[in-house]
């Protein structure tokens, strides 16, 4: 009977131990190919998309980045530290393009420019990404709402919206992100913040909302849209919603100092001196030349370009950076 007993518990043992086994080896033959999606980047030389790169790889994807002839061997070292793979391409040559798409399962860009860029290099990816049957493509939007702008009012997002109708019949899924202005601009490139006058300047009203976020906080999210199969056509994000008055109280509070709200005149009166401006350099090659960002600044000061409806909390609840917190690190900087 011990005999009998102990070859009956051995082979239940060892039956057990070939169950675990087959379903250990059929875990790893049948592996969900999503579980590690590969996503082709375009544009991860540049800051945002650098930040997206590194978002993406913490979650566990496959990168992709695709990069132009001659790019600097310490970008591409950059790249490989960060867990990215580097693949050259010639935005010029479909071929090449469709090949470095090849396995996607979605295109993100960050491509930054004018209608070269935006339309032509973009649009080349675009094509190549349907040739190689890649299912998904998020566009370079990444701005306040140009869907609901005026047209002409806005050179950069003029371009945004026709890439916008192109994509659309294209037989791609698409998912624009908007998210505002960048909030890191309050820092330093933004013109609204006035520190030695302890002032913020405003056009309009003192009470119009704008929509802010931060780099960071786009390319975590950038990065779970990229990897949501399910996203939807528009994405609509912000940090942080705040007005000029606002950011008076929030600057008074962090300095410890009163600054005042500078009303420099109506949106009518701002229109004026952009075409004023725009007059004297009307044939600017720059991405962002002074009077592009005044138009950004009049989009935001009309509310024509004000996000609504907010997809905050499509992928739970972010720690999403406000308006101070980015102020508040530059003045213990």
């Amino acid at each position: 009977m011990r005999n009998a007993e102990l070859t009956r518990l051995l082979g239940t043992l060892t039956c057990r131990l070939q169950e675990r086994d087959t379903t250990m080896a059929n875990a790893m033959t049948n592996e969900n190919p999503s579980t590690f999606p590969m996503i082709v980047l375009a544009g991860a030389g540049g800051d945002l998309g650098d930040r997206i790169a590194r978002a993406l790889v913490s979650r566990g994807a496959t990168v992709h980045a695709l990069v132009r002839a001659g790019t600097a061997r310490t970008k591409l070292d950059a790249l490989s530290a960060l867990g990215a793979v580097a693949v050259p391409v010639d935005y010029d040559d479909p071929a090449s393009l469709e090949r470095a798409c090849g396995g996607g399962a979605c295109v993100v860009s960050v491509l930054n420019g004018l209608e070269p860029v935006i339309l032509g290099a973009q649009g080349r990816l675009l094509d190549a990404a349907v040739a190689a049957g890649v299912p998904r493509f998020i566009p370079s939007d990444f701005s306040l709402d140009f869907t609901k702008t005026r047209p002409g009012d806005n050179r950069n997002m003029d371009l945004r919206r026709a890439f916008m109708q192109r994509i659309d019949r294209a037989p791609i899924r698409a998912t624009s992100i908007l998210n505002g202005a960048f909030a890191d601009l309050l820092t330093g490139d933004a013109p609204i913040i006035l520190h030695r006058p302890k002032k913020v300047l405003y056009w309009g009203s003192a009470d119009q909302a704008f929509d802010f976020t931060t780099k960071d906080d786009v390319a975590r999210y950038a990065a779970l849209a990229a990897l949501d199969d399910a996203a939807p056509r528009v994405l609509r994000i912000a940090g942080d919603v705040v007005s000029p008055r606002g950011l008076a109280a929030t600057m008074t509070a962090l300095r410890g100092q009163r600054f005042d709200l500078w009303r420099a005149g109506g949106t009518g009166l701002l229109g004026a001196i952009i075409r004023t401006v725009r007059a004297l350099t009307p044939r600017s090659d720059a991405t962002f030349p002074v009077w592009q960002g005044m138009q950004y600044l009049r989009d935001m000061s009309t509310g024509r370009g004000k996000l609504a409806s907010l997809d905050n909390d499509r992928y739970g609840s972010m720690p999403w950076t406000s308006a101070r917190d980015v102020l508040r690190a530059a003045a213990s900087a």
